[in-house]
């Protein structure tokens, strides 16, 4: 479940800090070397071992720079990732879930401490109005997602820790990231003399699952990132994988890398996205450092006008069936539906719709062409303001429309100067921001109870 959107720039910006942060994981790039990465800590070939051996499996609490952190803590959260993922977690899944969720945790009790370390402070109204805003988006009240949370084995309690973590690293990384950061006016002009160079070539929209792994856990990162591939193949959200998994700095906004070109992403994984189709998902893939799960959302040409660009201004029309009603029982319905649907008489008689069927109006402007479904983006194509889509969906879920209300066609310029600016700006925020939290672990006390 994502608590916060983040829209992708429509210009195609070079990520190449991205890149950087998955060929070095540090903040040393690779080079070429006989050595290997343990090469600086001396370890001996045939290490003579002292003490007990260390528990297989980490079950217990955590207590991090004296902050607890419970099983119930761990428990709540397992269930608000099997909610997002829309059913229950596979039992051979259990531990290495449990495992990313304590690590997710500890993490997001770092921002938070490290937050209030700077005397950043998240009040409870700050983290009430992004309840608000998460439970109407779902089309509850909070009061309704908390019961309906704690009937699911969460609680309201750990979406307001998610909250609150997310916001507090936002506005950290503002007061100590981002002031350090700095884009030349000389780079932000070479990335635009780039992209018209590039005029008419084909970029791609990617999402990345990036797990880290040492020469002693690559066994273990290859299994964790079999099981994730099979969980999305079965139908797992992608972006709710990353948010969880992905170890980049992209997992945040769902693992989502923008619209890059193959030359800007590192060589495995160029290869790997050229193969795919959109919609699909790649096999999990060696890069330095660890592996990545590569998913192809969408394709483009570069500063090249494309229709499925157009921005459009939509009602959607939507009516219900009662529950235990059979398809034959609705189908004589679901055809006078059609049938007026043809007639609806722009988006003026959406209202009018809605009532004759008892469904309800949802209005919603600003809509990408492209971010619609593939086969709804074909039907719409060629459609003109005030036409209605023929009806889709399902008995179970509802049957709807949607009405063209407006179409605002996309110019297909190079993005401006403050566009190419911002986007250079925020992935070298996110790299920072990496390094930085990556710093706040080296510095951790950490006692597994």
């Amino acid at each position: 479940m994502s608590w916060t959107v983040k829209l992708a720039a429509s210009a195609a910006v070079a990520l190449a800090s991205v890149a950087l942060a998955q060929e070095a994981p540090d903040d040393t790039a690779s080079v070429a070397t006989p050595f290997n990465s343990t090469t600086g800590l001396r370890l001996p070939s045939n290490p003579e071992l002292f003490g007990t051996t260390l528990p297989t499996e980490v079950r217990a609490t955590a207590i991090v720079n004296g902050t607890v952190i419970t099983q119930t803590d761990i428990d709540q959260r397992l269930a608000l990732l099997a909610i997002a993922n829309g059913g229950k977690i596979p039992a051979d899944q259990m531990q290495t879930l449990r495992q990313q969720v304590l690590r997710n945790l500890i993490d997001e009790t770092l921002q938070i401490q490290a937050a209030k370390g700077e005397d950043i402070k998240v009040s409870a109204a700050d983290i009430d109005k992004t309840v608000a805003r998460v439970a109407g988006n779902v089309k509850q009240t909070p009061e309704q997602m908390a019961d309906y949370l704690k009937g699911n084995g969460s609680s309201i309690r750990s979406i307001r820790r998610q909250i609150e973590g997310e916001i507090a690293w936002q506005r950290l990384q503002r007061a100590k990231v981002e002031n350090g950061v700095s884009v030349g006016d000389d780079e932000v002009k070479a990335v635009i003399d780039k992209m018209n160079a590039s005029k008419g070539t084909e970029e791609y929209r990617v999402g990345e699952i990036y797990l880290s792994a040492t020469p002693g856990n690559e066994a273990q990162v290859a299994e964790n990132a079999a099981k994730i591939l099979a969980a999305l193949k079965q139908g797992g959200s992608f972006v709710g994988y990353a948010r969880q998994y992905s170890e980049a700095s992209t997992s945040a906004v769902g693992g989502d890398l923008g619209w890059v070109r193959p030359e800007q992403l590192p060589a495995p994984i160029a290869a790997a996205v050229l193969t795919l189709k959109p919609g699909s998902v790649s096999d999990p893939i060696p890069v330095p450092g660890g592996v990545s799960i590569i998913a192809l959302q969408d394709t483009r040409k570069i500063l090249t006008a494309d229709a499925r660009n157009a921005v459009l201004s939509l009602k959607q029309v939507s009516m219900s069936f009662p529950k235990g009603i059979t398809r034959e029982q609705a189908e004589p319905t679901v055809q006078k539906f059609a049938a007026a649907v043809t007639s609806i008489g722009g988006c003026g008689g959406a209202d009018k719709l809605a009532a004759d069927f008892k469904g309800e109006v949802v209005q919603s402007d600003g809509v990408k062409l492209r971010d619609l479904p593939a086969a709804l983006q074909e039907m719409m194509l060629p459609m003109q303001v005030g036409q209605a889509t023929r009806p889709f969906g399902s008995i179970d879920e509802g049957v709807r429309t949607l009405v063209i209300c407006g179409r605002d066609e996309v110019d297909p310029t190079a993005p401006t100067f403050d566009q190419v600016y911002s986007q250079l700006n925020e992935a070298r925020v996110n790299l920072r921001a990496r390094r930085y939290l990556r710093d706040l672990r080296r510095d951790a006390v950490i006692d597994f109870r």
